[in-house]
């Protein structure tokens, strides 16, 4: 059906009591039937009167639809990204609304980011949104091998909206299956050294908290990336026992990486080395005791007791109650 503006003597419309002035509203005739149509604003309201005949007509006064959360595939989704360097993860989100934008890692289903909250122990793991863009960017730090994956931007609509991104991670050199660690130290100067505070052996009691702070005293070149090892496996800040978390601060005196361990088990047992990205790396030996030897435990991760000084005390012990 087909529609043409026009005036029509004689015919006049009531909201209600009142004459609808008709400079701010469209009349049309329909071709069939003559019928007498009012295109309304959306504030009008629902009952008007036609002066032209008898009628009533209802009219709802509609308003423009509003725009659906949508994603503006602009930025690329397979990204390769170099060990130890920042990966990022461009999603951008139309008319979100009231909308939570969220970040989740496909592999294990896991909430990075949820608006711009981390919802992860992995400090690594962050969320750009300038005020007021439709940017949504995952941003990963340090980014390790273990990072490699599928991760889904994913809106809370119903149904929910998601759009996965592949991540690569490649290694800047290849790193030869025979190096040792004397042939890392002889990479860097002999200036630039990571340093774990506290004793060499750190004893802890089962249960407690496991507190390890590196600090690298590299000042002109910040390290890109600060990893820990425990034993001879990078430590998994999402594996499936959980509590273990790390936080890295930079600042004009250098970079500290602390390393969290909650809930001591005997297998956190180890030696644990802090290994900057240019610098040598420091190590520590943790000793997760059932209860025993209570003077030997690590209180606020700063004092420990070596063995030889217990063995010393024992020793003392012993020549006390022979005498």
């Amino acid at each position: 059906m087909s529609f043409q503006h026009t005036e029509l003597a004689g015919v006049s419309w009531n909201n209600d009591a009142t004459m609808i002035n008709m400079k701010f509203f469209r009349v049309f005739l329909a071709l069939l039937g003559g019928t007498h149509v009012l295109c309304a604003q959306p504030s009008a309201s629902p009952t008007v009167k036609s002066t032209g005949g008898s009628s009533l007509a209802s009219v709802v006064a509609g308003s423009k639809p509003l725009n659906k959360p949508d994603f503006d595939d602009i930025a690329p989704r397979n990204v390769t990204a170099i060990v130890g360097q920042t990966a990022e993860l461009n999603c951008f989100v139309k008319h979100p609304g009231d909308r939570v934008v969220s970040w989740i890692r496909k592999r294990d289903l896991h909430i990075l980011t949820s608006s711009i909250y981390a919802y992860t122990g992995d400090e690594r793991f962050s969320v750009k949104h300038p005020e007021t863009s439709d940017e949504w960017t995952l941003k990963i730090d340090y980014v390790q091998q273990r990072d490699a994956g599928v991760y889904e931007c994913q809106v809370n609509t119903e149904p929910k909206l998601n759009l996965a991104f592949v991540l690569r991670v490649e290694e800047s050199a290849p790193v030869p299956a025979t190096t040792t660690p004397n042939a890392i130290h002889r990479t860097f100067n002999s200036a630039a050294q990571a340093k774990i505070l506290g004793p060499e052996e750190v004893y802890v009691k089962k249960g407690s908290t496991i507190s390890l702070t590196c600090t690298v005293n590299v000042q002109s070149t910040p390290p890109s990336s600060v990893s820990w090892h425990h034993g001879g496996a990078v430590v998994d800040f999402d594996s499936p026992r959980g509590g273990v978390s790390l936080e890295t601060e930079k600042t004009e005196s250098g970079t500290t990486s602390r390393l969290l361990v909650t809930q001591a088990r005997l297998t956190d047992s180890g030696n644990y080395t802090c290994i900057p990205s240019n610098a040598n790396p420091a190590s520590v030996m943790v000793h997760v005791l059932n209860g025993e030897h209570p003077a030997a435990m690590q209180h606020g991760g700063s004092c420990g007791v070596t063995p030889t000084i217990l063995l010393a005390t024992f020793t003392l012990v012993i020549s006390n109650l022979l005498r």
